[in-house]
């Protein structure tokens, strides 16, 4: 039995909800019409702004105030081109799930009401749907992917291959993104505002030490270091350490010449260095802390000036 073909959606959303307040006499109210994305065979409602609460589980938590103008400006000449997604709470509630932007901008823009899928869900998969949707579809920033993906591992309880499965990415990028959750707040801040970006913070996070991150960190700030330059500077920084680690112990001295030096140690008064290699060979140093001091283990030595 041949498929029927799917009508195309080309005139817009605003046609084809105009087309079906006119073939549905019987709906109700404009505020509540009821049609269906003929692509998807989801529901699309049109949903008073006044009764769509906000996502409790919205990943962003910054917006560009200047880019919602200029998407309000948008709206009010194109509409709304895709709906938001929401839930139903109750009879007159909804809660976003993704959608903030269009929402927001759409009050901005004047609008009274706006479309919107309706999907059933409880609050894990409500959670899981706004931090997969807003990955894939909102220009958030690398900390708040990273922590997008951090709670999706945490409170969805999902593997790092689920995980890049669920948002289309390989697991060399998600664990990418996760390690900047590692790097002291302040990185994390500069990350979030700009200052630096995930490249940088990529080459910083090879450094073991917290001290010197910030180190690098604050270098790249005041010379305005491009991203290969940081890479190569972390490669110097790394590399001393790798050689420090390398360095050989210091040989231990044998038990006599530990005497001799706890003997030579008390004679002066002072703490003694002496150093001895396995052909006895070595020095004998003895620290001053003044021109007194040193007048005194002279005196000790017999040695006139």
């Amino acid at each position: 039995m041949a498929k029927k073909p799917r009508k195309a959606l080309g005139r817009g959303l605003s046609a084809l909800l105009e087309d079906s307040n006119t073939d549905q006499k019987s709906s109700s109210s404009k505020e509540n019409r009821d049609i269906t994305d003929i692509s998807t065979g989801a529901s699309i409602n049109e949903i008073p702004l006044e009764q769509i609460e906000v996502n409790p589980f919205q990943p962003r938590t910054d917006f560009d105030k200047q880019a919602l103008e200029e998407l309000a400006d948008s709206i009010k000449v194109q509409g709304i081109i895709q709906p938001i997604t929401v839930r139903k709470l109750s009879k007159d509630s909804y809660q976003l799930i993704s959608g903030e932007r269009r929402t927001q901008a759409s009050k901005l823009a004047g609008l009274k009401s706006i479309p919107a899928y309706i999907r059933m869900a409880d609050d894990q998969q409500m959670l899981e749907m706004a931090l997969i949707e807003n990955i894939q579809r909102e220009n958030l920033n690398s900390i708040e992917i990273a922590l997008s993906y951090q709670r999706l591992l945490t409170e969805c309880d999902l593997k790092q291959e689920q995980l890049g499965d669920r948002v289309g990415k390989n697991r060399t990028t998600v664990n990418n993104y996760l390690r900047l959750l590692k790097l002291p707040p302040d990185i994390q801040l500069a990350i979030r505002d700009k200052r630096i970006s995930m490249g940088h913070a990529r080459a910083i996070i090879n450094i073991d030490s917290v001290d010197k991150q910030l180190d690098v960190f604050k270098r790249i700030l005041k010379d305005d270091l491009s991203v290969r330059k940081v890479e190569a500077l972390v490669r110097e920084l790394t590399s001393g350490d790798s050689n420090e680690k390398e360095k050989p112990t210091k040989t231990e001295m044998p038990y006599e010449a530990k005497q001799v030096q706890s003997k030579l140690s008390s004679h002066f008064g002072t703490k003694i260095g002496m150093k001895i290699d396995k052909n006895n060979k070595g020095e004998i140093k003895i620290p001053f802390l003044s021109k007194d001091d040193l007048n005194r283990i002279l005196d000790i030595l017999s040695v006139e000036l």
